[in-house]
């Protein structure tokens, strides 16, 4: 089976969907990959959600990609002696250490590193900028602010620091030992969470050590200002726009994501875009107009993937929601517009062999109108390469590392399906031909055009293209 649509489907596991069944009807409506958030996993649950799906993917015949999302720093207020304290515009409140529970005039907040961190000037924005104070006084463990706005302060509400930058990385103890069970539970991404500098990337490369795809979210002014760096250590990037859009004016969310998109196409890396996309079908049937029209827009972009969070992990309707997602983005992408957006959007190739092979290829099956781009690829990059180009023309990519494919399960446009290798440039052509056709992708006497590396299986090597015939038997002809 095959979709009908290049943009791929992230579905976030959860109570609601956690059941062999339920993933299986997930993956049917359209989901690509699925997401396990370890802010609500124990080691345990996600061992056991991994074996299913695997047992999922056993089923379908399909490789599954799974993306293991790290909580990060979460930090939060201490508690008050009677849960809240009413606030007004000019109030001040000063935060420090003191565990004692906190009064009109003081509460603790339990995270040296804030208070080492902030500055006078900066904002402090409390309960998803509920309420927003500005630091007026920073000493060595007291920090004193004024309320702009709000009307309550409650017991362990979420802090968010939009102009600090922490002095600590984005990996919490819980996350290295979080990191460390997904890669031996062998899935296929690993999210960071609060992405602040090039060098949070870095470490959980060192840690990953090529296991895995490392996606960082932008979440974090600090992320955005460095995001040409963070870009080029990931593997691909998330446009988080819950979190973003508590920290930076929401006003803004819509350029930085088309931003972040075009970037991240630009490089080749794949980007997803989440966040409250279908979040009315947590309760309800069916989307909105304004939220159909998001998701819409994302595909319009060009975005790699698009990502259901708690519509699918404990919503009423979490099957629907994927199918709603799927129904979406086939109509954009059959859409009069949607060829010359994309099209305009395409990026200028890099100077390599791989961009000029990738480059060539889609414009001649796009010219000579080819049935599919057939792609081998053992690491994934000549996979990423073509989608980069983001064809027309429908990409199959083979690989004999199943890793890799459910890898390339979230990348723009690409078909993966596992192969053995092939041993000499015959075998290649025969098996391209007849995997295309198998596929559906192709009919006898249609004609498709293969990439791949020569000597075979040498990584990176991506230097050939070849135009075939398939045969009446599904092999090439002549």
């Amino acid at each position: 089976m095959y979709r009908n649509r290049r943009t791929k489907i992230l579905a976030t596991l959860g109570p609601a969907s956690s059941s062999k069944e339920k993933i299986h009807e997930l993956f049917m409506a359209g989901a690509d990959v699925f997401r396990i958030n370890m802010s609500h996993s124990s080691h345990e649950a996600l061992n056991e959600l991994v074996a299913t799906i695997r047992s999922v993917e056993k089923e379908v015949g399909r490789p599954i990609g799974i993306l293991a999302d790290l909580q990060g720093p979460k930090f939060r207020l201490g508690n008050f002696s009677d849960d809240s304290i009413e606030i007004a515009p000019g109030d001040k409140i000063t935060f420090d250490s003191d565990k004692k529970p906190g009064t009109k005039k003081r509460v603790c907040i339990p995270h040296p590193e804030i208070l080492k961190s902030v500055s006078k000037g900066d904002r402090i924005l409390i309960d998803d900028g509920k309420v927003t104070l500005n630091v007026t006084r920073a000493i060595k463990d007291k920090v004193t602010a004024e309320v702009i706005s709000g009307t309550t302060l409650s017991s362990r509400k979420g802090v968010s620091l939009p102009d600090t930058e922490l002095g600590v990385g984005s990996l919490t103890p819980k996350d290295y030992k979080d990191l460390d069970a997904a890669l031996d539970a062998e899935v296929d991404w690993v999210a960071i969470s609060f992405v602040q500098r090039p060098e949070d990337v870095a470490e959980v490369r060192k840690i990953a050590q090529g296991k895995v795809g490392v996606l960082s979210k932008i979440e974090k002014p600090q992320a955005v200002g460095k995001l040409d760096e963070i870009i080029e250590l990931s593997d691909a990037i998330m446009v988080a726009r819950g979190d973003l859009g508590v920290e930076m004016p929401i006003e803004q969310l819509p350029g930085l994501q088309k931003r972040m998109v075009r970037a991240c196409r630009t490089a080749g890396k794949p980007v997803v875009v989440a966040t409250q996309m279908l979040e009315s079908m947590i309760s309800a049937p069916s989307p909105t107009r304004a939220e159909v029209s998001d998701v819409g827009t994302a595909v319009f972009e060009g975005a790699d993937a698009i990502m259901l969070s708690a519509e699918s992990a404990v919503g009423d309707y979490p099957v629907e929601a994927v199918a709603m997602m799927d129904s979406i983005a086939t109509q954009i992408e059959q859409d009069a517009n949607y060829a010359s957006i994309i099209s305009a959007q395409r990026g200028e190739p890099q100077p390599t062999g791989a961009d000029a092979i990738a480059l060539a290829a889609r414009q001649i099956a796009e010219t000579l109108n080819l049935s599919a781009i057939v792609c081998y690829t053992a690491s994934g990059a000549t996979g990423m390469r073509a989608a980069r180009e983001r064809p027309s023309i429908p990409v199959v990519a083979l690989s004999p590392v199943l890793r890799t494919a459910r890898k390339l399960a979230m990348v723009w446009g690409l078909h993966c399906v596992v192969t053995q290798d092939a041993y000499d440039l015959d075998d290649m052509v025969d098996r391209a031909c007849r995997i295309a056709h198998d596929e559906d992708f192709a009919e006898p006497g249609d004609r498709l055009i293969i990439t791949a590396g020569v000597p075979l299986r040498t990584p990176g090597a991506t230097n050939m293209l070849r135009i075939a015939f398939v045969g009446s038997d599904g092999q090439s002809g002549v």
